[in-house]
């Protein structure tokens, strides 16, 4: 046996025989403890470690060297050997206050709750007015409520609410590697991938690589972040270590799934048969509620098919759900803009265009938004094209036969004799028609109203209707009172 070089060992007048050897080896035994103890206080642990190790060695049936040593491995954090040098410690001596206190100790930081409940109860008949024994039982109940608590909100789904609980569980069980896997669980389920990962990875890292729970976690938060082919690699080792492992086969067996549903609906969207892309889009989102990084994807894929369908409507719900869901997903936006340029909900356009550019700004998105404001704004003003019933690439002489058509309808002198309120309405619409006409006849004017340019006669303070109708037909017999006889006229066109 190696004994330490400072151990300084006492002149004994040793008998022959073994109990000189015993007692020999009892004396070195005392010297090391004591040594060790030294060390103890003054917080160099690794010391005292060395010393109560050559202690053991020499004495390896005493139990207060086993207690001694527990207590500077708990100083060291290695709360796995004390526990072992503890349990030791009381097996050897069953009396063995210090020892039973040192199980519950570690029992409790590594959340051995049932091994705790036990030892205590135990060393409670032996002492139950001391005060160390009374602290740790006080420990003990606070560690199991907050458990408790931790178990009945992780079971209801609450999982904020057990990730709080779990903390004041970890309080107490700090090294309890189960806890902090739960919590990381829930965080995961909470979508706080980055924190979830944290602590899976330490304990795989530094603590059990093969920790099943940790790799199932890690694998989840890969799952949840869209990294399917992750996310299975982890699954599968899982399954290869504990193929039982529920949770692992649930999650996979989801996961399978959604990937082969979305795909089915790539594929057919693809081949053009758009139907059926929306039926597996449909079904891939009734799988995993909880994946939104994958249903977000799935919602615009979704919105893309109505769009192609001619759906607007439902286009924009679905791209509304996706940007629910990550509103940092600028594909659905732009898909939601055009939908709402299509519609005519220009507010609604420029909105989306603006998110866009300010998460993108490129140029093909700053085109975009100012196109949307040059619609929008032509939206707010009197549609000239629409008043006469014609489309925007018109020709001169298509715009010529539109007003001839409608002014005809409209002119105040056809409607002499009709009511007060209608005889208003058709003077509204023939002014609105020469001032359409006389925007639109004009290509300066018209360029400038077509390029979103306030036009100043859009409001019709100079353009008087009826000398634009006269202009219009100078050279005519116009009588308002011949009907529809428009064989009578006459026109000239200017």
């Amino acid at each position: 046996m190696a004994v330490s070089a400072n151990v300084i060992i006492p002149s004994v007048e040793v008998s022959n025989g073994l109990n000189g050897y015993l007692n020999k080896k009892e004396e070195i035994a005392d010297v090391l403890k004591k040594r060790g103890n030294q060390e103890y206080k003054l917080k160099d642990y690794a010391k005292a470690l060395k010393h109560y190790n050559e202690a053991i060695d020499l004495l390896p049936e005493n139990p207060a060297l086993y207690g001694n040593r527990a207590a500077c491995y708990m100083m060291l954090g290695q709360y796995c050997k004390a526990l072992d040098d503890a349990r030791k410690a009381i097996n050897l001596d069953d009396k063995f206050i210090k020892g039973y206190l040192r199980v519950i100790k570690c029992c409790i930081i590594m959340g051995e709750i049932l091994e705790a409940d036990k030892n205590l109860r135990i060393v409670l008949n032996l002492d139950p007015n001391n005060v160390s024994i009374l602290a740790e039982q006080s420990n003990l109940t606070a560690l199991k409520n907050a458990f408790s608590n931790a178990e009945t909100s992780y079971t209801n789904k609450d999982y904020r609410q057990a990730v709080y609980f779990l903390d004041r569980t970890l309080d107490y069980a700090k090294s309890c590697i189960a806890f902090k896997v739960m919590k990381a669980e829930c965080l995961a389920f909470l979508k706080r991938f980055q924190e979830a990962q944290e602590i899976v990875n330490n304990i795989l890292n530094n603590i059990d690589k093969q920790n099943v729970d940790a790799i199932y976690v890690r694998g989840m938060c890969m799952y949840y972040m869209d990294n399917i082919d992750r996310a299975f690699t982890h699954f599968q080792h899982v399954l290869k270590l504990a193929p039982d492992h529920s949770k692992t086969v649930n999650i996979y067996k989801r996961a399978k799934l959604l990937k082969q549903k979305k795909e089915n609906g790539n594929e057919a969207f693809k081949a053009s048969r758009l139907k059926e892309a929306y039926s597996f889009y449909t079904d891939a989102l009734n799988i995993d509620p909880l994946n939104d990084s994958t249903n977000s994807k799935l919602y615009f894929n979704r919105a893309t098919v109505s769009f192609k369908l001619g759906h607007l409507n439902d286009s924009v719900k679905d791209c509304s759900s996706a940007l629910k869901l990550d509103d940092k997903y600028i594909k659905p936006l732009l898909r939601r803009a055009k939908c709402y340029l299509d519609l005519e909900q220009f507010d609604e356009a420029v909105r989306d265009y603006e998110k866009a550019y300010k998460l993108e700004r490129t140029n093909e998105i700053k085109t975009l938004l100012s196109n949307a404001k040059l619609q929008h704004k032509r939206s707010l003003r009197k549609d000239y094209y629409k008043i006469l019933g014609i489309h925007r690439d018109a020709s001169t002489e298509e715009i010529k036969k539109a007003y001839r058509k409608r002014a005809l309808v409209h002119h105040p002198d056809r409607h002499a004799n009709a009511t007060e309120g209608e005889k208003k309405e058709q003077e509204k619409k023939f002014k609105e028609l020469g001032e359409a006409y006389g925007v639109l006849s004009d290509p300066n004017k018209r360029f400038r109203y077509d390029n979103g340019q306030d036009i100043e006669e859009s409001n019709g303070n100079d353009i008087d209707a009826s000398s634009v109708f006269r202009t219009f037909f100078e050279n005519s017999r116009f009588d308002p009172h011949v009907g529809n006889n428009f064989n009578s006229f006459s026109f000239k066109f200017g």
